[in-house]
């Protein structure tokens, strides 16, 4: 037997109020009594009503959700920035809608067209390469577009993060500082546009600045480089430069793979060879020795994402205040 949707009319004649009230009930518009609403909401929740999210936005022009496309599902920092952007927006009765481009620009782009479909109050990508394709739907959306994890010179929208460039010629301005003369570099193939390419090429600046000759770069495999990777590349730099004093890599998991090889193979860290990676990652405080690394507030990275949506809202009502 087929079960029958329960409809707003339903719930409405059950609490002896309009369909309007029972909408405005559940938007908690103030112009309804807080008696009238808490009745309404009890009736709601006996007769078991879900509202149908997609006629309301519609109706209401607002969808109540904003989209999320990150690299990777696996990554922590990643987990940790979209946990920051939820908890901001779900205190504005905004979830979030979370898609995975898996390092592809061309996933990202297939992705964006169908999330636009569903009508997202603002989209939050990660600030790696986009295409043409996907920048030139962006561009005539007409919500707010916040690129997180990087500072891109070239936005489409927002952006709130940090230099890739920057951090990474700071490593190696602190592993020359620390005596390391031979500073070589582990990064990812086919890395144009992204973050680790902004990592290398800080690498590669201040590599150049400080005067310690020709780049070491040694790139390991498609972004993201693993633990597994990391360990490949230790043998793949003793081979080419076997008189490296330090590495730096492009990532925590790398920088931690590697020097698990280093160990055993007999290496000293840090007194044979530095290791530096990029990020804090949790495995890379709790190995011994302690990693060196970049730290990144990835959590307050997506909660500053939140707040930034919250007061591009803001802008929005006010306009619409404005015209009325």
């Amino acid at each position: 037997m087929a079960i029958q949707r329960i409809k707003m009319k339903d719930v409405a004649a059950s609490a002896g109020v309009s369909t309007m009230t029972v909408s405005r009930a559940l938007q908690r518009d103030a112009r309804i009594a807080a008696a009238t609403r808490q009745h309404v909401l009890s009736v709601i929740e006996t007769m078991g009503y879900v509202p149908d999210q997609i006629a309301a936005s519609f109706s209401s022009q607002r969808s109540r959700f904003i989209a999320a496309l990150v690299p990777s599902l696996n990554n922590p920092h990643f987990a940790e920035s979209i946990r920051g952007l939820s908890e901001t927006m779900e205190a504005e009765g905004i979830q979030v809608l979370l898609g995975q481009t898996n390092y592809s620009m061309g996933r990202e782009e297939l992705l964006v067209s169908e999330l636009l479909r569903r009508r997202p109050e603002a989209l939050v990508l990660t600030a790696d390469s986009h295409s043409t394709g996907t920048r030139k739907l962006l561009s005539r959306v007409g919500i707010p577009v916040i690129e997180i994890w990087d500072t891109p010179p070239d936005p489409i929208g927002h952006r709130v993060g940090f230099s890739n460039h920057e951090a990474a010629k700071m490593m190696v301005r602190y592993l020359a500082a620390c005596g390391y003369q031979r500073i070589a570099y582990v990064g990812e193939t086919h890395d144009v546009g992204t973050r680790g390419a902004r990592r290398r090429e800080g690498y590669v600046t201040a590599i150049a600045e400080l005067g310690l000759g020709v780049p070491r770069i040694h790139l390991q495999c498609p972004p993201p480089v693993s633990m597994t990777e990391g360990k490949s590349a230790f043998h793949a730099l003793r081979e080419k430069w076997p008189d490296t004093d330090a590495i730096m890599c492009v990532s925590d998991p790398c920088a931690f793979g590697l020097m698990v090889e280093a160990v055993a193979n007999g290496v000293s860290i840090p007194g044979d060879l530095g290791i530096a990676g990029f990020g804090d990652f949790e495995i890379g405080r709790c190995c011994f020795p302690p990693l060196t690394t970049v730290g990144v507030d990835a959590f307050q990275i997506g909660i500053e994402a939140g707040i930034l949506l919250k007061a591009e809202k803001a802008k929005v009502l006010d306009k619409a205040t404005d015209k009325t």
